[in-house]
């Protein structure tokens, strides 16, 4: 692998579990497709530090699991502010 690929791999998990962002943030953050931060998380990260993928997949999937509830915040939000 690339050191700039492995650079930002870890720049990218850095950056989840800090702010524990979602993949869709943290790719307009690092100018990358979602794609490109799934695979880093998934396929690339395991690779190179175990101990950090986990910790960012535990935010992930938290992520994963809440998204349903932020996606209803935001319609509420628009209905609510008359924006339809």
């Amino acid at each position: 692998m690339k050191d700039y690929i492995e650079e930002r791999v870890l720049g990218v998990a850095k950056y989840i579990i800090d702010s524990k962002s979602t993949i869709r943030k943290t790719a307009r953050a690092f100018g990358v497709s979602k794609s490109t931060i799934h695979k880093d998380m998934t396929e690339r990260l395991p690779k190179i530090n175990p101990l950090i993928a986990k910790e960012a997949k535990y935010i992930l999937d938290l992520n994963k699991a809440e998204r349903h509830i932020r996606g209803g915040n935001a319609t509420k939000m628009k209905y609510s502010s008359g924006e339809n």
